[in-house]
């Protein structure tokens, strides 16, 4: 059988390899949809994901929403992460990194008039070995920035590319490790960045059509931006060969703060607040210290954590360790640490007697959102571990509101006291209304300072004396009386 590619390419920086044979087991499909504030149509979208007798995995890759996003997509049985940036590529990316099948589709997670076997026309093909990827075509209301920049752009600039019905869809499917190859870009680019990549790594490509779609018309506005990052995609990856391997510039993505609250009007009526700490409290272990076993740096971490006083460089230092981690490596490990008992169903409990629930930790966001995701809590505060094509760059930045400002309650310049307080300010709760969960030193000021403080597991004499009750047993359902 001849495969879509026959040597060593590279696009992005990625190695592609020759791919080996594909034989009848590469069967399983994994659904993957970015989604951005899309409550109202997320939960459809998954239960036809779900609905494909071949599809094992539907994967919703959420951009930090403000709305149900999350809890709608959770409500269907999909598997929900956070992206590691702002914008379609990174959460396409993550998506792959994270799937666990070797046969990919995408989903749009804004459309409602998918026919049902959606996923079964654009995974054919290549169930079939009869293509490597294959993009999608349909009838629509619209398609002005197709039709009047990237067809035109693609003829002039890239005349021997086929010529694509609908060379902008997003619905499309392929092999993991073809789109491994894939440089992912940031933006409206996407979606013709990744068909461009795949014919130049030389995949079979097939087009199928998926019928007629109707998803929201973009305003001028948002067509004119659209079609910059369209162009430019398409001038950036046109060129000629003798200038295809020098090194292409990246838009600079301002990184947005970790804590984007979806104040909602039912939470904004709610006046309680349930904290809990990660590593110890909600994992069973510390994840930097797992990690360090994992990978190996366990003695670097020593030596930061002994020869480190000042939290601020102590952390820059540490987040330093997982630089060249994918979030793929990052939530896989995650999910191999153990979770203390009744998780979830503490977590219920505390939402029906009207609590907002979060997470603060000294560890990093892409955790935190991850277990966020898979429990329901309503927000995390953690530091920011930045990523660039979804793989850790080493850099980390802590959010403000870990430092002391007005209306702080302790002395420390640096104390997730600091962050409880804005919280509160944030949702309009007095500190006396909130309940705080945690084990280590850490957590002193907030367990001394919330209206109930919690001393769950902990090895620590001044965690317990501060702390209203002390759980010695590693199950939250031990917690569930106190709120009686």
């Amino acid at each position: 059988m001849k495969i879509g590619f026959s040597m060593v390419r590279l696009v992005g920086g990625a190695v592609c390899f020759p791919a080996p044979p594909f034989f009848n087991f590469y069967t399983m499909v994994t659904v993957i949809i970015p989604a951005l504030n899309e409550e109202k149509t997320i939960r459809q979208v998954v239960k036809l994901a779900n609905q494909s007798p071949q599809v094992t995995e539907v994967i919703v890759v959420d951009d930090k929403s403000m709305d149900d996003t999350v809890h709608e997509a959770r409500k269907e049985g999909a598997v929900v992460i956070t992206s590691t940036k702002l914008g379609k590529g990174a959460s396409m990316k993550d998506g792959v990194l994270v799937a666990k099948n070797e046969i990919i589709a995408f989903l749009d997670a804004d459309i409602t008039t998918y026919p049902a076997n959606v996923v079964e026309e654009l995974t054919g093909p290549l169930l079939n070995e009869e293509a490597d990827f294959v993009k999608s075509y349909f009838t629509r209301q619209a398609g002005r920035v197709t039709e009047l920049v990237a067809k035109p752009l693609l003829s002039i600039l890239y005349p021997s590319f086929p010529n694509f019905r609908q060379p902008l869809s997003g619905m499309i499917a392929g092999k993991k490790k073809l789109f491994a190859c894939c440089d992912f870009e940031d933006g409206y680019g996407v979606d013709i960045g990744i068909l461009i990549d795949m014919h130049n790594l030389g995949a079979k490509i097939a087009e199928v059509s998926i019928g007629n779609i109707e998803n929201r018309m973009q305003p001028l506005e948002q067509l004119g931006r659209m079609s910059r990052e369209v162009a430019r995609t398409i001038m950036k990856k046109s060129r000629s060969s003798e200038v295809k391997n020098l090194e292409t510039y990246e838009n600079i993505q301002v990184i947005r703060e970790q804590m984007e609250f979806a104040i909602r009007e039912g939470l904004m009526s709610l006046k309680k607040i349930a904290v809990f700490d990660m590593d110890n409290t909600i994992l069973q272990t510390s994840f930097i210290q797992t990690a360090a076993e994992k990978f190996g740096f366990n003695q670097q971490l020593l030596d930061i954590v002994t020869s480190t006083e000042n939290p601020y460089i102590r952390t820059k230092l540490i987040a330093s360790l997982l630089k060249g981690r994918s979030i793929g490596d990052l939530l896989d490990l995650t999910d191999s640490i153990t979770v203390r008992q009744h998780l979830q169903e503490l977590v219920d409990e505390l939402k029906k007697q009207g609590y907002i629930t979060g997470i603060i930790s000294d560890s990093y966001d892409c955790i935190t959102n991850h277990l966020k995701n898979k429990y329901g809590f309503d927000f995390t505060i953690s530091n920011e571990l930045e990523f660039s094509k979804s793989y850790a760059t080493g850099e980390v930045k802590v959010p403000s509101l870990f430092l002391s400002g007005e209306g702080s309650c302790c002395k420390h310049d640096y104390c997730k006291l600091n962050a409880l307080v804005k919280i509160c300010a944030q949702y309009k709760v007095e500190l006396k209304n909130t309940l705080m969960i945690g084990d280590g030193e850490n957590d002193v000021c907030c367990i001394r300072k919330a209206g109930i403080g919690v001393s769950f597991c902990s090895s620590s004499y001044l965690v317990d004396s501060v702390a209203d009750y002390v759980i010695k047993e590693p199950d939250f359902k031990l917690l569930i009386p106190i709120l009686d």
